[in-house]
């Protein structure tokens, strides 16, 4: 007899400390997936509504009392027997220094030191969301001189956290390196989008191409990296969402440069396309920094381009 796939709601909170550290804690021995670290929470009972859930768990397990957040993320995660649907919320004010009150282990932790702990599969989509900017830019596609790695420099000394390194032919893997090396100066991440991917390249995380991603029905890389992708309409974003990609770009809004004839969706379609979706957005096409305020108006994670940007 199939036994019925049971949904659980569980909410978790984002705890900062003064380093700006997010708070971590170990799954205990007697527990569903131990010895996991996660996000302190827990599910919701029946009656309860989301923010008293909260803070009855956060008290619960780490004694703190909760006086304001906000919600900034929901996710749906399938296990083989069960659905955990997961709303995040990052913790704005509370009382209280954070202690594992039920004996567990806690641990405060950069972004970039994740990678040293064992993580719940959902960690890394909860990661990959909170640590997005607003913008990224894109690289234009005159690679393998000092003109681009010098671009690449001004960017970063600008304060971009997040590169797509996107060329159509193959590029040198030397080549690549020497631009993975400059980010992780800058503290930046970088995202390649270059034909023939075998997910091993020395990156952060790999950008798809829309027939790339409509050839794919499995994530092909590790969680821990970064998966984007290029999306032009909602059978793009949803095949995106299928194979648990951590963020899209959606083109062309407005008119551009490099695609002059290309049929533009538009603020409003776009802004549909959003609210159908539930993956961080990136809107490219004809966008610039002024941009920003609007694109995240309609809900959009914020905006990339190449020249503008």
């Amino acid at each position: 007899m199939q036994t019925k796939n049971k949904i659980i709601e569980v909410v978790v909170g984002i705890i900062r400390n003064e380093n700006k550290e997010i708070l971590i804690a170990k799954r205990q021995k007697d527990q569903f997936m131990p010895n996991y670290w996660e996000l302190p929470g827990g599910k919701i009972q029946v009656g309860e509504d989301s923010f008293s859930a909260l803070s009855r768990e956060l008290y619960e397990e780490i004694g703190i009392t909760v006086k304001d957040c906000s919600l900034i993320y929901k996710i749906c995660h399938h296990y083989p027997d069960k659905t955990i649907n997961l709303s995040i919320y990052n913790i704005e004010d509370s009382l209280g220094a954070p202690l594992g009150k039920e004996g567990q282990e806690i641990a405060w932790s950069t972004i970039e030191q994740f990678n040293n702990y064992k993580l719940l599969p959902t960690m890394w989509k909860i990661i990959h969301k909170i640590s997005l900017p607003k913008s990224y830019w894109i690289t234009p596609n005159e690679h393998q001189t000092e003109s681009t790695i010098d671009e690449c420099r001004k960017h970063l000394i600008s304060g971009t956290k997040l590169i797509q390194l996107r060329s159509k032919t193959l590029l040198d893997s030397a080549y690549i390196e020497n631009i993975y090396k400059l980010c992780k100066e800058y503290k930046a991440r970088l995202i390649l989008n270059t034909p023939s991917k075998t997910y091993t390249e020395i990156c952060d995380g790999w950008h798809l191409t829309s027939s790339e991603l409509l050839s794919l029905k499995e994530r092909p890389c590790d969680d821990s990296k970064l998966l984007g992708a290029s999306t032009h309409n909602k059978l793009e974003t949803t095949h995106a969402e299928k194979i648990s990609a951590d963020y899209i770009s959606l083109s062309p809004v407005e008119a551009t440069l490099s695609h002059p004839d290309a049929k533009t969706l538009g603020w409003d379609r776009s802004s549909n396309i959003i609210d159908q979706c539930n993956l961080p957005l990136f809107l490219l096409g004809g966008m610039n920094k002024e941009l920003i305020g609007k694109a995240l108006s309609i809900g959009a994670q914020g905006i990339a381009g190449i020249r503008e940007i």
